[in-house]
């Protein structure tokens, strides 16, 4: 396999995996429950901004928009 395509394969299982992670985030019903998943996801937001999977400034605005969802859950 060419490292293109091999480096392609990982962009995108990363690019899912966040993906499916910023989904559950959103789904969550209570505040306690999303404060335990943020971590989690504002830290794959990263590592994926790190390895240039996503552009920084995109990875700032998941992370703020995230934050201020999980913030505006009530209990």
């Amino acid at each position: 396999m060419k490292s293109s395509a091999a480096e392609r394969e990982r962009n995108r299982a990363m690019q899912s995996h966040m993906r499916k992670s910023i989904k559950a985030l959103q789904n969550c019903k209570t505040r306690t429950e999303a404060d335990n998943l943020l971590n989690d996801v504002v830290s794959l937001i990263d590592k994926a901004a790190k390895k240039r999977v996503i552009h920084k400034k995109k990875a700032a605005r998941h992370k703020s928009k995230l934050t201020s969802y999980v913030r505006g859950l009530s209990g």
